[in-house]
């Protein structure tokens, strides 16, 4: 019997393996897995222990908040295997001033539903495309460079993007290059363009 009420305690350090990678935030989905009960949840955010940021999204109250909290909830509503991509990818990494009116997050071809506040796009996600910033998933640089290439993104941001890019060691011209070749396109003749340009300037 006391077995079986122990397997019944919330485990908080599991939750918190969880939550600490992704800057403090989790899921009420992750809670439940780690055995916290929605009555749980609630008691929690009233001691402040949890503290509730959106919809079926919380954060851990010792994390403080991340000024990329925005980013953290799109990309937990979206799911493990979505990422932060095109504008907000931008931002991110400080490449633009551009700040998106929406969040614009990368998704595989089995989540395309609509979420408010959230820009989507259907497309395949490769290990290679994705690295880590501010705890978040979000995409290489040069993958994003070439998503708002694609995506229409005017000339000059697209041109300033590359020239900051490899000024601040980002990325460099044969990552570019290789992702130019890999997409085609627009991407390829902006990338082939202006990656010599801003290799020179630099």
């Amino acid at each position: 019997m006391a077995k079986n009420k122990k397997r019944e305690e919330p485990d908080q350090d599991e939750l918190y393996r969880i939550a600490e990678p992704q800057g403090g935030y989790f899921t009420s989905a992750q809670a439940a897995k780690s055995g916290f009960s929605r009555k749980l949840l609630w008691h929690y955010q009233k001691t402040h222990k949890f503290l509730r940021v959106a919809h079926g999204i919380y954060r851990l109250g010792r994390f403080p908040s991340s000024r990329f909290e925005d980013l953290f909830v799109a990309w937990l509503k979206c799911g493990p295997k979505s990422a932060i991509s095109h504008e907000s990818a931008l931002a991110l990494y400080d490449l633009s001033d551009v700040l998106p009116a929406e969040v614009h997050v990368t998704v595989p071809r089995t989540a395309s539903r609509r979420r408010e506040g959230i820009r989507m796009h259907t497309n395949r996600l490769r290990p290679a495309d994705i690295e880590k910033r501010e705890g978040l998933p979000v995409t290489s640089v040069p993958r994003t460079i070439a998503d708002v290439a694609r995506a229409g993104l005017s000339e000059d941001h697209v041109a300033r993007a590359i020239g900051e890019a490899l000024q601040l060691g980002l990325t460099t011209k044969e990552a570019l290059l290789a992702e130019a070749k890999r997409r085609g396109g627009r991407a390829e003749h902006l990338i082939r363009a202006y990656s010599d340009v801003s290799r020179a300037a630099s």
